[in-house]
C-alpha cells in the first residue's frame, strides 16, 4: 500500500490549495511560528516595490495551526511538482517534511514550506505597523498583497484557528487601504 502524502498549509494553501485534496483537518506545527518573514517579489510584490507573504519561521515553545491536506492517491507526484513551482519560485522557502498533529489526534509527516533566515528575502521581525503599511500598498503576479492577507485572516477565522496578529494586520490594512 502506497503512503498517504499530507501537505500543511498555513497560508494561501488554506484557501487556495491547487492540487487534488482527499482529505482536510485542522492541523498543528510545533517549534514553528506562523509571520510576514518573507518579501515577496513575484506573488504579492515586484523587485522594486515588495510585498510580504507569510512563511513558517522556527521559534522555540511556538506552535502553528493551520490546515492538513491529504493529496488524493494517484495525485502526488503533480502535486509535488506544481507546489515546488508555486513555493520555490525564489530559494526563500525551504522544503521540509516536519510531524503534523491533526485534530483528531493523528499524527503525520507532512510537507511544508518553512521560510531560510539566511535567504535575502527574510525579514523577520518586522513591526506590525510596518507590515502593514507594506502589504497595503504592494502588487504582485497574483494580485494586491492585502487580497492575499485578508483571505487568509478570514479562513482562519471560519476555521477557528483565528491568528490575532493577522486580524490586527486584516484590520489595519482596511484602514490604510480606505481611511
Amino acid at each position: 500500500m502506497a503512503h498517504d502524502m499530507w501537505v500543511f498549509g498555513y497560508g494561501s494553501l488554506i484557501w487556495n490549495p491547487e492540487f487534488p485534496v482527499a482529505e482536510r483537518v485542522i492541523a498543528r506545527a510545533t517549534g514553528w511560528h506562523r509571520s510576514f518573514c518573507m518579501r515577496s517579489i513575484h506573488h504579492r510584490g515586484t523587485e522594486a516595490a515588495p510585498g510580504l507573504v507569510l512563511a513558517l519561521d522556527a521559534s522555540a515553545g511556538s506552535h502553528c495551526d493551520g490546515v492538513a491536506f491529504r493529496v488524493a492517491p494517484g495525485a502526488e507526484d503533480s502535486t509535488l511538482q506544481a507546489l515546488r513551482e508555486r513555493e520555490l519560485i525564489s530559494s526563500a522557502y525551504l522544503e521540509r517534511w516536519l510531524p503534523v498533529h491533526l485534530a483528531d489526534g493523528r499524527a503525520v509527516q507532512a510537507l511544508v514550506f518553512v521560510i531560510d533566515p539566511d535567504h535575502v528575502q527574510y525579514c523577520g521581525g518586522l513591526p506590525l505597523e510596518e507590515q502593514a503599511r507594506i502589504i497595503a500598498q504592494a502588487v504582485g503576479g497574483r494580485g494586491p498583497n492585502r487580497d492575499y492577507l485578508h483571505a487568509t485572516a478570514d479562513h482562519l477565522a471560519e476555521l477557528g484557528i483565528g491568528d490575532a496578529d493577522l486580524e490586527w494586520l486584516s484590520a489595519r490594512v482596511r484602514d490604510l487601504h480606505h481611511p
